[in-house]
């Protein structure tokens, strides 16, 4: 007898993978949440249905989501993390010697809690001591913290359930006024291919905030799609433009390099069409 998981994307959709087992499962106060080891992926961390991440291809979403901010801005001390339960983005975020405190501010303690125990080359950024792990409403500590980061990361799962209010004009303005004056923030925004709407709404509600607005791509294999983006709103920087060098390319990493800082955001036409709409 063979099991197999399968996720529906759309309701055309879905992507399957076979299972050797079941790891954990149980309904948290905000989400069903699931671990399942697989035969292609290794163990894959299941939010409400969605692959939120897994052991073979977590490091392309969390290195991009990372690392392109980060290197594009020139000293960045305080990182603010939304979202991001499984620690991978803190992971990433503690490869940078400038940053002096990282914030997770995760809203369902008990993602952190599986990612510990059955991710734990994910989530082994989460014990270093410039980390501050807030069990909270990302929503409200950003709201509550004005003029207090250099970056922040918004880690989000689908635009569904608790992670609504992520993709809202308003919680962007928020995000414009937590960072500091040469602040950069990054969410990500989904695949290009299945959530366009989503992508010309969410680049227009941030570009007409942030001055500098840009829309960069990865390929992610169990995402929806395989291709996913990631929109960036800056104060100051160019984001396709490396700050500091020497801190980039001192980066231990197995997807992000500082050759594509500026490539990634050299985009398809049908991607660029979706901005141009916006």
């Amino acid at each position: 007898m063979e099991l197999w998981y399968t996720e529906k994307q759309t309701e055309n959709y879905g992507i399957t993978a076979k299972i050797t087992e079941s790891l954990h499962t149980e309904k948290t106060d905000f989400q069903d949440l699931a671990v399942i080891d697989t035969m292609q992926w290794g163990r894959m961390l299941v939010l409400d249905g969605c692959v939120m991440t897994t052991d073979k291809d977590e490091f392309v979403y969390h290195e991009m989501i990372t690392h392109i901010a980060l290197s594009a801005h020139k000293n960045p001390k305080r990182v603010l993390v939304v979202g991001g339960g499984d620690g991978g983005v803190i992971r990433e975020i503690m490869k940078h010697n400038t940053v002096e405190k990282a914030v997770l501010a995760e809203i369902d303690g008990k993602v952190i809690e599986a990612s510990k125990t059955y991710f734990p080359a994910i989530a082994q950024g989460l014990s270093d001591a410039r980390v501050d792990i807030q069990v909270i409403d990302g929503i409200k500590h950003v709201e509550e913290n004005p003029d207090t980061y250099d970056v922040i990361i918004v880690d989000s799962t689908d635009p569904i359930g608790p992670a609504v209010g992520l993709f809202a004009k308003d919680f962007y303005q928020n995000i414009a006024r937590a960072l500091k004056e040469d602040g950069i923030f990054v969410a990500q925004t989904e695949s290009p291919f299945l959530n366009s709407s989503l992508i010309s709404r969410v680049y227009g509600d941030i570009s007409s905030i942030f001055p500098i607005t840009k829309l960069y791509l990865a390929a992610i294999p169990t995402y929806p799609s395989g291709l996913w983006s990631f929109t960036i709103g800056s104060k100051v920087y160019d984001p396709s433009v490396i700050a500091d060098q020497e801190r980039a390319n001192t980066l231990q990493t197995k997807y992000y390099t500082p050759a594509l800082q500026a490539s990634v955001f050299h985009l398809p036409r049908f991607v660029e069409e979706l901005l141009v709409k916006s």
